[in-house]
């Protein structure tokens, strides 16, 4: 309002503008005057000029989706003694908000005549500690060179992405790529469960045989039915929120990959996740393995 007045006002005049909008021409000049001096302006304006430029930076420094919650909670967790409600109210004054999911897609292709494992899990999907339960699924991106997919591997202490591949083929090799890396990145020893939804990439002969090898007990959930994978399909709706739909269109394959690349540091390291504490899942279980250690020196 005070910008229109002060676009106007030379073919207008600031008296008449601001009979017909409800606005108090001193209002009008006390912005002015704020404007030219800003040590004029009051203590709660002051504050709110401070707090406005943080709050951008939290929203630009996350890959511009977190909402009012995230943000605020970002803030605190950086010393800021802000109310929610000032970051809500910062926020809308900005004009930025947190990114918004669409619906999900279903990606699994079941091959019934391959042998399914049974579901060891039961929609419980909060382990105890790392490595206990990974949870797999991918998704389908639609780009200028055709579909890329992209298969994600997550352990469910702390929703930390463990392993991840991307491929212009939706063969059994790019999820059995991202289960290699996760393997190489966490070397598992011990009871692992490995849950997914009745994809034929999953059950297939080399997939299961690879879990096998790696001492690690497969579980398989039902087809077409989201809760009984739900974590991953939480995860993979985040991914398709924060970086493909809000990215897109895309040109090629390597931008995907790219883009996945940055997303999954971030994940694992910045991002503040609700269900562990809105804490990020390296932090989750670096806390974990402190009290452990912890315990150790006790004991």
């Amino acid at each position: 309002m005070i910008g229109f007045i002060d676009d106007h006002r030379a073919e207008y005049g600031v008296e008449p503008i601001c009979r017909v909008l409800p606005i108090a021409p001193s209002t009008f000049y006390e912005h002015l005057a704020i404007a030219r001096d800003p040590d004029r302006a009051s203590d709660r304006a002051k504050r709110d000029e401070v707090l406005r430029r943080e709050v951008q930076r939290v929203w630009d420094q996350n890959f511009k989706v977190y909402g009012v919650r995230k943000v605020w909670h970002q803030m605190r967790r950086e010393g800021f003694d802000v109310a929610r409600c000032t970051v809500e109210r910062l926020m809308r004054q900005l004009g930025i908000q947190g990114v918004v999911r669409g619906k999900s897609q279903k990606t699994t292709r079941p091959d019934k005549a391959l042998p399914c494992p049974r579901d060891k899990v039961n929609r419980q999907f909060r382990a105890s500690a790392p490595n206990m339960l990974w949870v797999s699924d991918f998704t389908y991106v639609s780009t200028w060179q055709g579909f890329v997919y992209v298969a994600f591997v997550i352990d469910t202490f702390a929703n930390r992405i463990v392993g991840w591949r991307a491929s212009r083929s939706p063969q059994t090799q790019f999820v059995l790529d991202a289960l290699e890396q996760a393997l190489y990145e966490r070397r598992p020893a011990g009871d692992l469960i490995h849950h997914s939804d009745r994809g034929s990439q999953y059950v297939s002969i080399r997939y299961t045989e690879r879990l096998a090898e790696a001492g690690i007990e497969p579980s398989v959930g039902s087809v077409g039915d989201s809760y009984d994978n739900a974590l991953a399909e939480t995860i993979i709706g985040l991914f398709k929120a924060e970086v493909i739909h809000r990215l897109g269109p895309w040109k090629t394959a390597d931008a995907v990959e790219w883009e996945t690349l940055k997303w999954v540091d971030w994940f694992n390291n910045r991002r503040l996740l609700q269900p562990i504490g809105n804490v990020p899942p390296a932090e989750a279980e670096e806390k974990f393995y402190e009290q452990c250690n912890e315990f150790v020196k006790v004991a």
